[in-house]
């Protein structure tokens, strides 16, 4: 039995999530195939979670890499998707929202044990693809369908580098516990920045999400700062400079991996001449692809 997740991009929210603010979230049109039907290769952190001593599938995941680097674009969680769906469909699921049901909180659980927390984003846009409004809450998150404001143009940005995401996290994490006060106050900007992105989006107002995301990429910038991490790269505000008046900020956790330019027409000539010089190649991208399914 085979099953294909899609990737993903986080659009807004990315460390506010984790205190409860909105993330968004949207499906990218490169999949992890699985495959029940042959032995695996590897088996990654999360799949050995989910699975434990039974056999995982095998699995490939290069749509989600370039090279030997990982593009950022929740590979972990496309796999552990792909790979729990390969199972289901021998257990007789059919239907996309069958096997998003059957796997998604599998999925969530065997993802944060395997990571030591996180929020699930990344696995809810596996499961379900199409582009989401994503709340951790006490006892399982709230997963909402939206539609970004239609005169949005989103373009990603591969920088060249991966990120190391669990190594920022952490960081992050650990100015919460010695500063908490200072992190209330900087997460706070992210959140309300991020609240304003969802409503933006719910109401179909694009220009209150791109200046939405904008605040994101100061509030971004500041956390990082203080927790001692590149959030927004030196290279990332250099572009930003260039972007205006679309936003230009880190899809996830930052550091790395890829970057959004979000406005409302394609990148300027000499964005694009700038972003070439420092590295950044972009990539081909369609948004709010198919949530996982049978192949």
């Amino acid at each position: 039995m085979k099953a294909r997740a899609p990737g993903k991009l986080v659009l807004s929210g990315a460390y506010a999530v984790l205190e409860g603010a909105p993330a968004l979230v949207t499906a990218v049109d490169r999949f992890v195939v699985a495959d029940a039907s042959l032995p695996p290769e590897r088996v990654t952190p999360e799949v050995r979670e989910a699975f434990g001593d039974e056999p995982a599938p095998w699995f490939d995941a290069s749509a989600l890499r370039e090279g030997d680097e990982k593009l950022g674009l929740g590979s972990s969680a496309a796999i552990l998707v792909a790979s729990l769906a390969a199972r289901e469909l021998g257990r007789g699921a059919r239907s996309d929202d069958e096997l998003a049901d059957a796997v998604l909180r599998p999925a969530l659980a065997a993802h944060a044990r395997a990571q030591g927390g996180g929020s699930g984003v990344d696995v809810a846009a596996a499961a379900y693809g199409g582009t989401l409004a994503y709340r951790v809450t006490p006892h399982e998150p709230t997963v909402t369908r939206v539609t970004l404001p239609a005169m949005v143009v989103v373009e990603t940005w591969w920088s060249g580098r991966a990120a190391a995401t669990r190594d920022f996290v952490g960081r992050v994490r650990a100015l919460r516990e010695r500063d908490p006060a200072n992190y209330a106050v900087l997460i706070e900007a992210q959140r309300a920045a991020a609240l304003r992105a969802e409503r933006a989006v719910l109401e179909g107002d694009a220009a209150g999400f791109v200046s939405a995301l904008h605040s994101q990429r100061a509030a971004l910038a500041a956390l990082g700062r203080v927790a001692g991490v590149p959030i927004v790269t030196a290279e990332a505000e250099r572009l930003a400079s260039l972007a205006a008046p679309a936003a230009v900020l880190p899809a996830g956790a930052g550091g790395g991996d890829v970057l959004l330019h979000v406005g409302f027409e394609p990148s300027s000539p000499e964005f694009r001449a700038l972003a070439a010089t420092l590295g950044h190649r972009l990539l081909p991208l369609a948004l709010g692809a198919r949530g996982v399914h049978a192949v």
